[in-house]
């Protein structure tokens, strides 16, 4: 049950924005342990000016091409899923848009169960269908 803000720079067309999307989800469902019904995303396109970051930390270049994801996980994953959804990540939008992997920044952040109400004013708990 992740929902998840991607943020880029202005400029995508709205056709790669929705095949970043697709990626991105797909990467979700083959390594992350996702649903493929479980689609929740926020899509930002800021002005340049609106997202900062330094070109260099941490990896070797940024570009106009940078992309934040911002995850908000509802269950933990081990160290080894998380580091296979990077590594997925980078691969697919590598291969299928050509972005550059240093563009990649990717935060996820954990909260419970409990946190989550999918709708009807109903908490969310694990097991129970709606």
């Amino acid at each position: 049950m992740p929902l998840t803000r991607i943020t880029v720079r202005e400029g995508m067309s709205d056709a790669r924005l929705q095949q970043l999307s697709a990626l991105y989800h797909q990467t979700l469902v083959e390594v992350f342990e996702v649903p493929p019904e479980d689609k929740f995303q926020i899509l930002e396109i800021l002005p340049a000016k609106a997202l900062v970051y330094h070109p260099h930390y941490q990896t070797g270049r940024r570009d106009g091409d940078f992309i934040l994801f911002q995850i908000l996980a509802g269950k933990p994953r081990s160290t080894e899923v998380k580091e296979r959804l990077y590594g997925r990540l980078a691969e697919h939008l590598h291969a299928d848009l050509g972005i550059h992997p240093d563009n990649l920044m990717v935060v996820i952040q954990q909260n419970g169960s409990e946190e989550w109400s999918f709708g009807r004013g109903l908490m969310f708990q694990l097991g129970v269908a709606s």
